[in-house]
């Protein structure tokens, strides 16, 4: 349900500064330096702006129905199935990020950075109607099929799936993911060490 993400810092260190230092000087014959001032990288990490970490899918049956008070469902109720694809996209705000959430310190010659970055969210939750389908639908006898319960049953599965997303640990996902993101970006910055 969620992209990868990598976990070792020393590998990024090498893939993304290592490698971009490598490069650049190869290239201009001079190593490309960048500005580490706490503005300059709230507004790198701002410009990635909503950053969709974790799009989680599901496939379901919901089902959906009327009762009558006093008559059986043979004669008065009304009952539909739906299978239901959908899916619920969370991540984080960088846009949200404010000066005091980055502290940078000079550390044996490097720069480190500190960066508290703000709560994940869930951003979407939507159901596909083009993969929904009516499962199954009966009708009581004396009553006609309720043309809202259809509406309905597809707002019940959209709640049932974010909740669903919720209880599987979607935002704890989408945060660690933001952090490698974050991490990786400050790596290839140049800082030393990065805590996110």
């Amino acid at each position: 349900h969620s992209f990868p993400t990598r976990r070792s810092s020393d590998l990024i260190r090498h893939a993304t500064t290592g490698l971009m230092a490598r490069v650049a000087t190869a290239i201009t014959g001079r190593t490309t330096t960048f500005d580490t001032s706490v503005p300059a990288i709230v507004q790198k990490i701002q410009r990635l702006n909503r950053l969709e970490t974790v799009v989680y899918s599901i496939d379901t049956v919901v089902e959906g129905s009327k009762s009558s008070a006093v008559l059986p469902d043979l004669l008065a109720g009304d009952r539909i199935l739906l299978v239901v694809h959908g899916q619920s996209i969370a991540g984080i705000d960088l846009s949200r990020l404010k000066p005091e959430d980055v502290r940078i310190t000079d550390k044996d010659g490097g720069k480190s950075i500190r960066v508290t970055l703000p709560p994940s969210q869930l951003f979407l939750t939507s159901i596909d109607n083009q993969h929904t389908r009516v499962y199954m639908r009966s009708t009581g006898v004396l009553v006609p099929a309720d043309p809202n319960l259809e509406t309905d049953t597809r707002a019940k599965a959209e709640q049932q799936l974010q909740a669903s997303a919720l209880s599987d640990g979607i935002l704890d996902t989408a945060s660690k993911n933001a952090r490698a993101t974050v991490t990786t970006l400050l790596y290839g910055l140049g800082f030393r060490e990065v805590v996110v």
